[in-house]
């Protein structure tokens, strides 16, 4: 028998060894939940479970291959017969057995989302007589995607999108909806969704199969508890209803996916919902320097709604580094400062691989992604997408190439069918008829195009052509940001809104608005050479280091939620930026706290947060913008501060960090010390 004494710490060896009933693990971030988990499946077989009646939900099958790995080290022979996976393949599992019960036979094909796309294009090309203009079938997929998992009726969500995205009747959408299930279901098919309402369905309507489930499984473990949605709560509620042995493991502090769904409210009314429910916090930190515990408890510290909970430090941190907070003039100034770092934690021994840079938002990374490009620091993306080539980035910049170059037909191409009205075969023929040129800056040319435009096209083209008809003086004054900025106002904006759902919409717009300021800074020269640039940053250079572990990592928080780094580095915590001030609308502040909050544990041994002091604007001026609220709220003693002066030119910075700071040699930038904010300024 294992000495579970000797491999767990007391809290993880309490929750590991518990007896009956729910169990509740609040297990913070860096404390050992995989390996709790773990330790507790092997202490169930050891104990005389039988393994083929212990259920492990988990929300990646990744994760719950590890588990089994891992359990499997310490009892052999339990892995293949635990039921493990994560909620899909499980209700998958069910309804393969039992789905008869419920009107699908047990050879029902399971659609991807390629499959699914290609279902609802064929319905709204049959129910829609303006395809053109109505939303992507992505985005109507989305539509009914949060219907299923809010648990709400589809025109709930359509006629919440409505309020900001064009282009539809909340019954067509509805219409559309209703069609896509008499689809799937002629077809015999379900989608991932439906795996979750349809194995849902089964145990909660079918009383002798839920009879059947819950007699059958002893023990539920729940991973990740605090990202579960409506469905998959009750989805576990059903199964462990009889024997009540279900243990729930998650962290309400780093709830981020609310957006997706997940609901807060799972995890902090579990103790509610399963009466003599045991609470049981892992608050002993094995990943993180005690400088950085000492931040992270701070940003959750006065958080409504919360259970609390203090991380611990195991690790020694006699000569770790406090973490800094770099203050740079701007977005340029950021990128510089952050490359040199990295440069500078190379030469301390760490890899590239050591380090991550992790955002807010996707727009948030623009001006790092191209300096680190340019520096030839190898790199990698989580999304692996890089901005340039983003599709909503690429439509602005096919408009772009055409002022710069009135015979690229596939930029000509690309940007007339954004038009309403116009597909790929009338393209063609306007292209043939322009003989092979168009200009937006020429009245003549405009007047030509203006000719062939039918119906719908001519709806759009009066403020589209006052956009057309400023390039030339744009152009003129060097003022390349507001090329972009007309093109939104007069068209794309519009065009976004009516062809992504709301929030997806929102940030797209984000994204080319930042393009907008980017494109502003007078430094990067004329319009040719940065799109020249922009062509040059391809998923080319991403593929060259796609097998190449040794590579910073851009991520954002939400991707980067489950990793850890040596050196972690957060840009732009400015307000207007981090926390993002849409949150602040919708009424979702306290989760920007927890993506906050989620960024800083991330780091294992280096944290280094920068706060730009302005931003750029499409006209090329720049406006002040204070630090981020989370940055004001920590206390001065826990945090070194570095104010760096604005640079005389954004790409030869001689204005650097010079140190990581005391622990590393003694150099200098950290400031040091035991007191409070040692600010150091320098050049």
């Amino acid at each position: 028998m294992t000495d579970f004494s000797k491999l767990l710490n007391p809290e993880q060896l309490e929750a590991a060894t518990a007896g009956e009933g729910p169990i509740l693990v609040l297990a913070a971030a860096g404390t050992g939940k995989t390996r709790t988990l773990v330790h507790r499946v092997a202490y169930l077989v050891e104990k005389g479970v039988d393994p083929s009646r212990i259920l492990l939900l988990t929300f990646t099958n990744r994760a719950a291959k590890e588990m089994l790995e891992r359990a499997e080290r310490l009892v052999d022979g339990i892995a293949s017969s635990i039921w493990s996976g994560t909620f899909h393949s499980i209700c998958a599992r069910f309804l393969r057995r039992w789905g008869n019960a419920i009107g699908y036979q047990r050879s029902f094909t399971i659609i991807d989302e390629e499959d699914q796309r290609k279902i609802l294009g064929e319905i709204i090309k049959s129910e829609i007589k303006n395809t053109k203009d109505f939303p992507k079938r992505e985005v109507v997929a989305k539509m009914i995607s949060d219907a299923t998992n809010e648990m709400v009726p589809v025109e709930k969500i359509a006629q919440r999108s409505l309020s900001r995205t064009a282009g539809y009747r909340v019954e067509e959408i509805i219409r559309i909806a209703e069609k896509y299930v008499e689809r799937k279901k002629a077809l015999n098919a379900m989608d991932f969704d439906d795996l979750l309402v349809n194995g849902l369905k089964l145990i909660s309507e079918n009383e002798r199969i839920r009879a059947m489930i819950q007699e059958h499984f002893l023990y539920v473990l729940v991973d990740e508890y605090q990202d579960t949605n409506a469905l998959q709560a009750l989805f576990t509620d059903y199964i462990a209803g009889k024997h009540r042995n279900i243990m729930a493991v998650g962290d309400d502090f780093q709830c981020i996916y609310t957006w997706r769904g997940a609901k807060l409210e799972n995890i902090m009314e579990f103790p509610a919902r399963w009466p003599g429910c045991k609470t049981i916090k892992l608050e002993r930190n094995y990943r993180s320097t005690p400088q950085v515990l000492a931040l992270a408890n701070t940003v959750m510290k006065d958080a409504p709604n919360q259970f609390e909970k203090t991380l611990r430090p195991t690790r020694p941190g006699n000569t770790a580094p406090k973490p800094c907070l770099y203050s740079v003039h701007n977005a340029k100034s950021q990128a510089n400062e952050i490359v040199a770092k990295i440069r500078e934690a190379v030469s301390l021994g760490f890899d590239y691989g050591d380090i991550a840079v992790i955002y807010r938002s996707h727009y948030h990374s623009i001006d790092i992604e191209k300096t680190i490009h340019l520096e030839n620091i190898p790199y990698r993306l989580t999304s692996g997408t890089g901005f340039f080539e983003k599709e909503h980035v690429k439509d602005v910049l096919a408009y772009l190439r055409l002022i710069v170059n009135p015979r690229d037909e596939l930029s000509f191409m690309r940007f007339i069918q954004l038009l309403p009205g116009i597909g790929i075969s009338s393209a063609k023929k306007m292209f043939a008829k322009l003989e092979g040129s168009f200009a937006p800056g020429e009245a003549a040319d405009r007047a030509k195009l203006a000719a062939l435009l039918g119906v719908k096209t001519k709806a759009v083209w009066p403020s589209l052509e006052a956009c057309f008809a400023r390039t030339t003086e744009h152009m003129y004054s060097c003022e390349n940001g507001l090329l972009v900025t007309d093109f939104i106002d007069s068209f794309y904006k519009k065009y976004i809104e009516g062809h992504w759902e709301s929030s997806d919409a929102e940030e797209r717009l984000l994204e080319v608005q930042e393009l907008a300021n980017d494109l502003a800074d007078e430094e990067m020269g004329s319009l040719e050479n940065y799109l020249e640039n922009a062509a040059l940053m391809t998923n080319l250079d991403l593929k060259k280091n796609a097998g190449n572990n040794n590579s910073v990592t851009l991520s954002t928080i939400h991707q980067a939620k489950g990793m850890e780094w040596p050196v972690v580095i957060i840009p732009w915590l400015s307000d207007t930026m981090f926390p993002n001030p849409k949150a602040f609308e919708d009424g979702r502040e306290d989760e920007e706290r927890r993506l906050f909050y989620v960024a800083v544990t991330r780091a294992k041994d280096m944290l280094v947060l920068y706060s730009p002091r302005n931003r750029r604007t499409p006209e090329g001026t720049e406006y002040h913008v204070s630090k981020s609220v989370f940055v004001n709220a920590i206390p001065p003693e826990l945090i070194a501060q570095v104010f760096v002066k604005a640079p005389q030119s954004a790409y030869s910075s001689p204005y650097r960090s010079n140190s990581f700071g005391g622990g590393y040699g003694g150099r200098r930038g950290y400031g040091g010390g035991s007191g409070g904010y040692k600010t150091t300024w320098r050049k």
